[in-house]
């Protein structure tokens, strides 16, 4: 038996550590077979080390050392290393029990301890917190006779589940520097200022005292005057940042408010979230008191900063002390020359910040929407109400399943930002087979009620830059981040309604339509190129369309009406309306988050119902004459104009009908981003006059970029190689260092290197000349010889997709593309020129 009586000491020394055994006891375990736990701990690190307990049950193992290491940082007294052993059988719920036990007695004991707890824990995970929990009481709680109050039950069970993932998760952060010392975040020293701080502010209950006392605690001292040779820098900036005062003459005269005038007055509430969220590494103003004393003693502060604030709110008075201000001068530039190189920073009072913020909240809510630079734009134009239909008696809601549930919680990638709830995907991946009930019933409330919760819908924005530098708000993109229990629910609905949608629906729509991709936008836009191209005196124009926001003006009445026109059933049509309709949105930009703002206008960008809800919008949008063609891919939409004999009053008409139907639809178009590329292969060329829409020409452009792949005149892929093959090539090299196996390598390779080099290959590559085929295939020797493994050419790769492309269309009967490969003895497409000839189509046929 391992660890026993009959085996001595001397059996498990090792050089240079030192042992410390948990024997196994036959009885108390209840197991027949040998055990134990054993903990060494190196002299060289530590040899004041010492067996604190070993504890031996039917239910755990478990060993506690206690060691003072010759270097231990000052906010550690000592450290306890704690071995467990908790068997596949034990119950997990008493196992933990009687560990927490242990450990509490020793934290209790030693409040300033560091303990590293290591093992083998079995099946104890987190989600035995989700195991235990009672599920049915959350719905039961909320539930009045047949009718259940969803959104609180909804957010009582989110609210379980953070609670869950706060007790299991570790704040603390350590970090190891190179000289492998761990220095912890939270100092206890600073945890003990705290302490005192509230003690004392919870012993005051007058104003002036605890002014007196946060000075007296920060050691607040009277700016002494300047002095000596410096003295005169400092007096001259002061009068020449105060030269504009004489400037003006004109006398401050408060107004005398009305007997109806209502005094604006701040809640202890709103001063406290204020307080909280004040950034503790912001510099502190001439009051000296730091931002970290503010906001980790918001709950002591907040009612006395409320009685301030409001008392200078009813008397129209800000303090002296609040109002003073610090001027820090930064030079402009350098050497300095005169007064005017200094750029004044203004150091003012946290206090009096947070002062300001509550107000300006207040004022913005005052300000008609017009008015406010930051209200979402394309609300006032909605003045649609919302009205949801009565469904039909016959009306089938739809019910989700259990397994369909399930699959999709297994689906989450955990990598993924979590929303405005703080619910990460991993723990719902992970507790997937805990959780799949609750979710069940409550995705099925929600679509017979036709209601989706609050806190579901709640949306917050992430701003990302289209352009750098930023000229105006426009130049960033909202990325909306929602709880991704809804990004779940969303993925359900979509498979629903694709699985309910005609296959004939809108054939030039390529996404969300069965074996298509980009690279059937691309080729089918070629194709009618090329082939137009082919003929006499014939050239074409291509208008690539850019949305101001598309997503953000959908108008969700007209768009559920579309849907019923559709075969959409009502109820599931009321869902989409509430699910489009009172958003709470707010904009997060690093640790500073704005008010909430509730939109019934628009598809947040970034979930996953919003570009198939937008697809749906504009297909019943066809093109008039049989010389247009309008391609789209989700919101890139295309528009091919065909023309004949220098005639383009069809392409022209088309483009102005095309507007007036965006218009109708409260689609705004983007005409600085909408380019037009002209393609004339002819000798005798005239010039093209541009486009006008909406009183703007559009830009003529040589080359413009369509789906990731830029397009020249010529309609030649010259760009796209120039630009992909350097970066291509240069990720072979830096593997080869590596000197990892040759399977590891290739899969570096192909998830780096060919998935660039083949990206949409079969609209491209016909048409490469010799060299630059040369050149990519001297790509693909090369990292040959880094992976030491033989690759398929660049050859092989065209024609292995190019014919795997070819079955798929073929075996689609709806695919747009699908005639064109219909089987007859000797078919192909007749072609006069190299470019149709080398292209996709003719090439797979």
């Amino acid at each position: 038996m391992w660890f026993s009586d009959r085996v001595p000491d001397t059996t498990i020394q090792l050089d240079g550590l030192t042992a410390f055994r948990a024997d196994r006891n036959a009885a108390l375990s209840g197991k027949t077979r040998g055990g134990g736990l054993c903990v060494y701990i190196n002299v060289e690190w530590c040899k004041n080390s010492v067996l604190i307990y070993s504890y031996c049950s039917s239910l755990m193992e478990f060993v506690t050392v206690g060691c003072r290491p010759f270097y231990l940082p000052w906010e550690f007294t000592t450290v306890f290393i704690v071995g467990v052993y908790i068997p596949p059988s034990a119950n997990a719920k008493e196992a933990l029990c009687e560990l927490y036990g242990a450990i509490r007695e020793l934290q209790n004991a030693h409040p300033d301890g560091l303990f590293i707890i290591a093992g083998d824990f079995n099946q104890c995970k987190s989600q035995d917190s989700f195991e235990c929990t009672d599920w049915d009481m959350f719905k039961e709680a909320e539930t009045n006779g047949d009718t259940t109050d969803l959104e609180e039950c909804t957010s009582s069970v989110t609210s379980h589940i953070s609670k869950c993932i706060n007790d299991v998760t570790i704040f603390k952060s350590i970090t190891t520097h190179s000289s492998q010392k761990p220095w912890m975040t939270a100092k206890p020293s600073g945890r003990q200022s705290v302490q005192r701080i509230h003690g004392h502010f919870q012993s005051s209950g007058d104003t002036w005292h605890m002014w007196q006392g946060i000075q007296s605690i920060t050691n607040h001292r009277p700016a002494p005057p300047a002095c000596g040779r410096d003295a005169s820098l400092p007096d001259a900036l002061n009068s020449f940042y105060a030269q504009f005062e004489a400037q003006n003459d004109v006398k401050a005269r408060k107004t005398i408010p009305p007997p109806e005038d209502q005094v604006l007055c701040l809640t202890t509430a709103d001063v406290r979230k204020t307080l909280c969220r004040i950034n503790p590494q912001k510099a502190a103003g001439p009051d000296n008191i730091p931002g970290r004393v503010l906001k980790e003693c918001a709950e002591q502060l907040a009612d006395v900063f409320t009685d301030i604030y409001n008392i200078s709110l009813s008397s129209a008075i800000v303090p002296m002390c609040l109002k003073t201000t610090t001027l820090i001068p930064m030079p402009k530039k350098s050497p300095v020359s005169c007064l005017n190189d200094y750029c004044p920073i203004a150091l003012t009072p946290i206090i009096m910040k947070c002062f300001e913020r509550l107000v300006m909240r207040q004022i913005k809510d005052l300000l008609p929407p017009s008015l406010d630079p930051m209200h979402p734009s394309f609300e006032a134009q909605n003045d649609v109400k919302v009205r949801k239909t009565i469904p039909p008696p016959e009306d089938q809601v739809l019910c989700l399943t259990t397994a369909d549930v399930r699959k999709t919680l297994c689906r989450v990638n955990p990598r993924k930002a979590a929303g405005p709830d703080n619910i990460p995907g991993r723990v719902l991946r992970e507790c997937a087979e805990q959780l799949v009930d609750v979710f069940t019933d409550i995705y099925n409330i929600s679509l017979s009620s036709a209601i989706v919760p609050m806190c579901l819908k709640t949306t917050t924005l992430i701003p990302m830059l289209k352009k750098s530098p930023v000229s105006c708000l426009n130049d960033y993109c909202p990325v909306a981040l929602t709880p991704i229990i809804m990004k779940c629910f969303e993925r359900l609905i979509r498979r629903q309604i694709k699985d309910l949608l005609p296959p004939s629906l809108d054939p030039m729509q390529f996404a969300y339509h069965p074996n298509c991709s980009m690279d059937n936008a691309i080729t089918t836009t070629l194709h009618l190129a090329l082939t137009h191209l082919d003929n006499k005196d014939s050239y074409i124009r291509m208008l690539f369309i850019d949305f101001s926001s598309a997503f953000n003006t959908i108008i969700p009445q007209h768009l559920t009406e579309k849907l019923s026109l559709l075969g959409i059933n009502t109820s599931l049509c009321n869902w989409i309306l509430d699910f489009l309709t009172g958003r709470p949105q707010s904009v997060q930009i690093r640790n500073s988050t704005s008010g909430a703002t509730t939109l019934n206008t628009g598809a947040p960008q970034g979930c996953v119902l919003s570009p198939l809800l937008f697809t749906l919008l504009t297909h019943d949008y066809a093109a008039m004459h049989s010389s247009n063609h309008i391609i789209n891919f989700a919101d890139d939409t295309i528009v091919v104009g065909l023309i004949s004999k220098n005639d383009e009053s069809a392409y022209r008409e088309e483009v102005q009908r095309l507007t007036a139907w965006y218009k109708a639809n409260n689609l705004s178009l983007n005409v600085e981003k909408t380019k037009e590329m002209v393609v004339d292969l002819r000798r005798a060329q005239s010039d093209h006059s541009p486009l006008n829409i909406n009183g703007s020409n559009v830009e003529i452009a040589k080359s413009t970029k369509f789906l990731g792949v830029h397009l020249a005149e010529g309609l030649t892929p010259h760009q796209l190689h120039h630009q992909e093959s350097p970066a291509a090539s240069l990720l072979p090299t830096k593997a080869e260092d590596s000197h990892l196996p040759p399977l590891i390598l290739t899969t570096f390779y192909r998830g780096t290197s060919e998935c660039i080099l083949s990206s949409c290959i079969t609209a491209w590559f016909g048409n490469c000349t010799v060299s630059e085929c040369k050149t990519l295939q001297r790509i693909m020797r090369t990292a040959e010889k880094i992976i030491r493994v033989s690759l398929p050419s660049i050859m092989d790769i065209y024609s292995t997709r190019c014919i795997h492309k070819a079955n798929s269309i073929v075996d689609d009967p709806t695919h747009p593309s699908h005639t064109l490969f219909t089987l007859l003895p000797y078919r192909s497409i007749r072609t006069h020129t190299s470019r149709l000839l080398n292209s996709f189509f003719p090439q797979a046929i």
